[in-house]
């Protein structure tokens, strides 16, 4: 969360901004992690 912060004010963004924003953007990249790890492991299940 911290170093979330901190590039959020690094992009100039208000932290109180960022931190109504960071759970919504944490879940779309849980989510899409997952998907790509769903993808390369079918990937590399053999036939």
């Amino acid at each position: 969360m911290g170093a979330a912060l901190a590039l959020a004010q690094a992009l100039g963004i208000p932290p109180l901004i960022a931190a109504e924003l960071l759970p919504e953007i944490e879940a779309v990249m849980v989510r899409k992690l997952n998907e790509q790890m769903a993808e390369r492991s079918t990937a590399m299940t053999p036939i």
